[in-house]
C-alpha cells in the first residue's frame, strides 16, 4: 500500500525552505573548507568616475535645494519575481539612476541618501550630503560567495566594493548593514523630517514609517516624487548625448526590421519575427528595450498597445512598429513607423499615411520655445479634424468636432499627441499638470510627437476601404533655444523616402 501523504504525515520542511530541495548544494564542512580556500588575488580595479557623475551632482543639489533640512531616500529598488523562484532582469528605479548615474543590472537593494548639513557645508555646496548604501562584494570566506543565488558571486558575478562604486559616482559608498541608523540620525520631534521615494522598495518605506511611527517625523512622500519627476522635464547635456544614442540605436533596429519582413511574411507568427528582431538588437546594442516592442500587422495596428505580436504579416497590407532601445545608462528612444509589408503603399494606404503626417509636422511647428506642451496636440488635432471632415466622416464640421464638448475626431485617435521621453518612456509623469500639460516648452525638452488614425476593421462610420488601416508616425524631439530638433530624422518619414528606404535594404 502507498504512503498516505496528508498533510499531517508530510515532511516538516517549512515551504521556505523547499526550493533548495532542486539545488542539492553540498552543506559538509569540508566542502565548505575546501570551495572557500585557495583563490588567488582580485584583479585591480580599472573603473573610472562615469561622465555622468558631475551632471548627477548638479542634479542632487538641485534636489536639495527644494528640501532643506530633510532626509531624502531614493532606493533603487528589489529583484522582482517573475516565476517562483526566478527573477526578471534588474532595473534599478528611475529616480536613483537619475540621481546615481548608475543604469544597466547595476544595484539592486542600494539606497542613495541625502543627508541634510549645515546650509553651504554639503556636496557642491549644497544643503546635503549624499550617500550610497550598497550590498558590498562579499569575500571568498562567506556563505554568500558560494550559496546565494540572488547575490553571490558564483551565481551572478562579483559585485562592486564600496570602493568602486565611490570611484564610479563620486559618491560616498557605506554598506548596506549601516542604513539603518543613516535614517535615524537626529530623528526626533523637531529634529530631521525623512522623506523616501513611494512604490520603489517596500522594505525601505516599512523602515521609513518605523523611524517615524517611534519618532514622529513622518511627511508625506508624494511631493519627492513630483519633484523628482519634475527635475527630469528639462534634460542636461549628458541626457541629450544618450538621448541621441538610443535615438540612432533604434533606428539601427528598424534597418534590421525592414530586412526581417520576408522571413516575418514566411512565418505564421510573423509579428513575432519582427518583435525578436528588434528585441536581440537591443539586447545586443543596449541593455534592452525600452517598453514592450509593438509589432502590430494589419487590423492589429488599430489597437494601440498591440503587443501580443502573434499575428501573421501578409503582403499588401501595413505593418505598425513601436519600439525603442534602452541604452545602458537606462535612457529610451520610442519610435513608430507604419511600414508598407511589400514596401509600396497602396492609394488608400498613402492618403491616410499623408494625413498622420501632416498632422504630425503641424505638431512639430507648434513645438517651439514659450509654446505650451498642450499647444502640440492641439496642432495635430486639428489636421486630423480637418481631414477626416475633407472624407466625410465626421457628423459635424471639423470646427464643430474641435470643440470640448463635441471631440468626434477623437473616435478615430483616441491618444494624446505627445509624452515626455527620457529614462522612462513615459518620463516625468508624476510632474504637476501646470509643468507637464500646460508647462511652457524649454530648450532642453525632449517629447514625442506620434500622431495616428485608426479605423477598426468593424467601424461602420468608415468607407469599407479604410476599415483595417492604422497609421501612427512617431518621432522624438528635442526642443531648441530657436525651435526643435527632430532626433529621429535619418529614420524616413515622408512616403515616397519610406518605399526608397525599404527599396534599398531590401536589395529591389
Amino acid at each position: 500500500m502507498s504512503e498516505d501523504l496528508t498533510p499531517e504525515t508530510t515532511t516538516a520542511q517549512p515551504l521556505a525552505d523547499r526550493g533548495s530541495n532542486r539545488s542539492q548544494r553540498p552543506r559538509s564542512a569540508e566542502f565548505v573548507r575546501f570551495i572557500t580556500s585557495g583563490w588567488g588575488e582580485r584583479p585591480s580595479s580599472t573603473l573610472e568616475r562615469s561622465p555622468a557623475a558631475e551632471h548627477t551632482a548638479a542634479r542632487r543639489a538641485a534636489l536639495s535645494a527644494k528640501f532643506p533640512g530633510e532626509r531624502l531616500v531614493v532606493p533603487a529598488g528589489t529583484l522582482k519575481v517573475r516565476s517562483n523562484d526566478t527573477d526578471f532582469r534588474f532595473r534599478p528605479h528611475s529616480a536613483f539612476a537619475h540621481l546615481t548615474g548608475l543604469g544597466v543590472e547595476q544595484e539592486p537593494d542600494a539606497v542613495l541618501v541625502l543627508h541634510p548639513v549645515e546650509d553651504g557645508t554639503g556636496d557642491d555646496g549644497s544643503g546635503h550630503r549624499a550617500a550610497l548604501y550598497i550590498r558590498p562584494l562579499a569575500g571568498r570566506d562567506t556563505e554568500e560567495f558560494f550559496s546565494d543565488s540572488r547575490s553571490g558571486e558564483f551565481w551572478v558575478g562579483a559585485r562592486p566594493t564600496l570602493e568602486d562604486l565611490e570611484t564610479l559616482t563620486g559618491i560616498r559608498t557605506l554598506h548596506l548593514d549601516d542604513l539603518p541608523d543613516g535614517l535615524a540620525k537626529d530623528v526626533g520631534e523637531g529634529g530631521v523630517q525623512v522623506r523616501v521615494v513611494p512604490d520603489a522598495d517596500e522594505a525601505i518605506e516599512e523602515l521609513v514609517e518605523q523611524i517615524r511611527a517611534t519618532e514622529a517625523a513622518g511627511q508625506r512622500d508624494d511631493v519627492l516624487a513630483e519633484a523628482l519627476s519634475e527635475l527630469r522635464l528639462v534634460k542636461d547635456a549628458y541626457e541629450l548625448e544618450q538621448m541621441r544614442l538610443a535615438v540612432a540605436t533604434t533606428i539601427e533596429g528598424f534597418e534590421k526590421i525592414v530586412r526581417s519582413l520576408p522571413d516575418a511574411v514566411a512565418h505564421r507568427r510573423g509579428e513575432r519575427v519582427i518583435e525578436g528582431t528588434f528585441l536581440g538588437h537591443a539586447r545586443q546594442e543596449g541593455n534592452a528595450v525600452g517598453y514592450e516592442t509593438i509589432a502590430a500587422a494589419g487590423e492589429h495596428a488599430t489597437t494601440l498597445h498591440w503587443t501580443d505580436n502573434d499575428g501573421q504579416v501578409r503582403a499588401g497590407e501595413l505593418v505598425l512598429v513601436d519600439a525603442g532601445v534602452e541604452v545602458d545608462s537606462l535612457y529610451t528612444a520610442d519610435l513608430t513607423r507604419t511600414l508598407p509589408v511589400d514596401g509600396t503603399f497602396t492609394e488608400v494606404q498613402r492618403r491616410v499615411y499623408q494625413a498622420v503626417l501632416d498632422a504630425a509636422d503641424a505638431g512639430f511647428a507648434a513645438a517651439v520655445p514659450g509654446a505650451r506642451f498642450r499647444d502640440v496636440h492641439s496642432a495635430a488635432m486639428q489636421v486630423i479634424a480637418e481631414r477626416l471632415a475633407e472624407w466625410g466622416l465626421l457628423p459635424v464640421t471639423a470646427e464643430e468636432s474641435l470643440q470640448p464638448e463635441n471631440q468626434h475626431h477623437r473616435r478615430w485617435m483616441v491618444h494624446g499627441t505627445s509624452h515626455h521621453l527620457g529614462l522612462d518612456v513615459h518620463d516625468c509623469a508624476q510632474a504637476r499638470a501646470e509643468l507637464y500639460l500646460d508647462g511652457v516648452l524649454e530648450p532642453g525638452m525632449v517629447f514625442t510627437i506620434e500622431p495616428g488614425l485608426y479605423f477598426k476593421s468593424d467601424d461602420l462610420l468608415v468607407p469599407a476601404e479604410y476599415r483595417g488601416i492604422g497609421v501612427r508616425i512617431e518621432d522624438n524631439v528635442l526642443v531648441t533655444a530657436d525651435g526643435n530638433e527632430n532626433l529621429s530624422a535619418a529614420l524616413p518619414r515622408e512616403p515616397d523616402a519610406v518605399e526608397a528606404w525599404m527599396a534599398g535594404l531590401l536589395g529591389r
